[in-house]
């Protein structure tokens, strides 16, 4: 589904491309992004390649990044579009947890780290946080205008886990799902990990939401469709 249309007098919206080499994950992403106010996907890269290519076509704003892409870093990437005079600003989708590269984002202009996996909600608050920074504009008034500025990029705390959600059972539905090559429906993790179906569904629901899962249709032969859930590889 298309992002809705400005409406005359609006601001232009910010133009997101998203750089994501697993489709769901990009999928996911570009969903995500799409359904916050003031932003817009221009495109989706599945390789620094790509996103090279694509911008040299279609300029953004704001580069949503994988890091861990199949032809080399993501930061690889952030270096060359910086030599190359392309100052889009990034937010790096990731894994990885190395605090020393998270400095060299800094330095390359990463504003902002959102650690796999995470909710809507979470990327939504970067993304919201990331517009308010960058409508900042004009001259200071004193140190507490700059600080205001720049605290609108700082995270809140994470939100707890769901009440009624345990780390234990999270765990264990984890790994019946990590060991379901081709998908797991919520009545076989029921009988995996020892717990009634609708708590399954409900972990399982947990880990699509915080991107860690995707979910689908399983036609069978007789009946409704069962619904499938697949681990969705870190990166």
């Amino acid at each position: 589904m298309s992002p809705p249309q400005a409406k005359p007098g609006d601001p232009a919206p910010i133009r997101v491309l998203v750089v994501e080499d697993d489709p769901v994950a990009a999928d996911a992403h570009r969903m995500y992004v799409d359904r916050v106010p003031g932003f817009a996907v221009i495109g989706t890269a599945r390789s620094g390649g790509d996103a090279q290519r694509l911008l040299e076509r279609t300029p953004a704003d704001l580069l949503l990044l994988d890091l861990y892409l199949p032809d080399g870093h993501g930061l690889q990437l952030v270096r060359a579009l910086r030599a190359a005079g392309n100052g889009a600003d990034v937010i790096a989708v990731t894994s990885a947890r190395d605090l020393a590269m998270v400095r060299d984002g800094v330095s390359l202009g990463v504003v902002q780290y959102v650690l796999k996996p995470f909710t809507f909600s979470t990327l939504r608050d970067r993304l919201l946080r990331y517009a308010e920074f960058r409508a900042t504009a004009g001259e200071a008034s004193g140190q507490d205008e700059v600080d205001r500025a720049l605290a609108a990029l700082r995270a809140p705390q994470p939100a707890a886990m769901p009440k009624g959600l345990t780390q234990a059972t999270l765990h264990a539905v984890t790994e019946a799902l990590r060991g379901a090559e081709e998908g797991i429906s919520a009545a076989a993790t029921a009988e995996t990990v020892g717990i009634s179906r609708i708590t399954a569904r409900r972990y399982l629901e947990h880990l699509v939401e915080a991107g860690r899962a995707a979910r689908a249709p399983h036609y069978g032969q007789i009946g409704r469709p069962e619904l499938l859930y697949r681990w969705l590889s870190e990166h």
